[in-house]
């Protein structure tokens, strides 16, 4: 009962140059999985969900490669900011990193009284 297989290998010679245009916009950046991690994990531990940290962390890790920087020293620097300073610097990270058509934004409400306004008679 001797049974042989063949082994049909797909030699499709198109493959490669599919692959070739497939990634002919991508530039390859990759990281060392313990700085994935770290970022990651800095912004789930400051109240991020999951997706919004990923995405996040992948723009910070971008920038911080561009840049040359050592992403530790920057995730040092910004652990002391407190939740409204860390969300203005996601907030102009992002609008940095995205399509001009959009921006994220956000509302400075305005405390101050006029005191003009005490003083009109109608």
């Amino acid at each position: 009962m001797s049974s042989i297989t063949t082994i049909v290998e797909n030699t499709d010679s198109s493959r490669d140059t599919r692959l070739l245009f497939d990634r002919y916009f991508n530039k390859e950046i990759s990281y060392p999985s313990n700085q994935i991690d770290a970022v990651i994990g800095f912004f789930e531990k400051r109240g991020f969900e999951k997706t919004s940290a990923i995405s996040t962390a992948t723009v910070l890790l971008q920038q911080a490669k561009l840049d040359n920087v050592n992403i530790f020293q920057l995730l040092d620097t910004i652990k002391t900011f407190d939740k409204t300073k860390l969300s203005n610097l996601v907030a102009v990270i992002l609008n940095e990193n995205r399509s001009k058509i959009s921006k994220f934004g956000y509302k400075v409400s305005n405390q101050s009284e006029n005191l003009e306004n005490r003083n009109i008679i109608y």
